[in-house]
């Protein structure tokens, strides 16, 4: 765990110095069983530009279109910086699923490695609905995963700092046509 002083560092470095970031609007293919997942963090400048889509997303193209080439893509779970539902701007970095696109911004549905089934009566009165992914390499531990399908995140793509893995097409047509189901689009 980092300390306290790595932590206000790299904080200091996200809001006095953005254009010094080498890897900024770059991503990297992680690696199967390789990596670290970044931790939970307070509120940044990439947190007000990562938000909700509500209702019809209107003009998307929600194609597979995953490519092994450093960008983040539909079809590809990368890891960007989420903000918790309450929308008090606290919020964490985790891996996301891109879906579409809609003009310059990604569309994506977020992935976590907590297990819903066994508090599926809470979610769904929560509203909150999921879909098993099983394991990717976006998971350091081969843990398996699953995907929000009933809330849209629209991300800024430089805002992606690494891509994970690529889902195959079929599951990601499947996870689709579950989220416009749950959407209602």
């Amino acid at each position: 765990m980092a300390s306290l002083g790595q932590r206000l560092t790299g904080l200091l470095r996200t809001v006095l110095a953005p254009a010094a970031r080498p890897a900024r609007g770059r991503t990297t293919r992680a690696r199967a069983g390789g990596g670290s997942q970044p931790s939970a963090r307070p509120a940044s400048p990439v947190a007000r530009r990562v938000g909700d889509v509500t209702g019809d997303p209107g003009d998307v193209d929600l194609a597979y279109r995953a490519h092994d080439d450093g960008r983040p893509d539909p079809g590809e779970v990368v890891w960007a910086w989420v903000p918790y539902d309450e929308g008090d701007g606290r919020g964490k970095d985790r891996p996301v699923l891109v879906i579409g696109r809609r003009g310059p911004s990604l569309l994506g549905l977020m992935l976590t490695s907590r297990d819903h089934d066994r508090d599926a009566a809470d979610e769904a009165r929560h509203g909150r609905e999921w879909m098993d992914v099983g394991a990717g390499a976006w998971d350091s531990r081969g843990r398996p995963s699953e995907v929000r399908l009933d809330r849209l995140l629209v991300l800024d793509p430089a805002d992606v700092r690494r891509e994970g893995a690529a889902l195959d097409r079929s599951l990601f047509d499947d996870v689709v046509s579950a989220a416009r189901r749950a959407q209602g689009w």
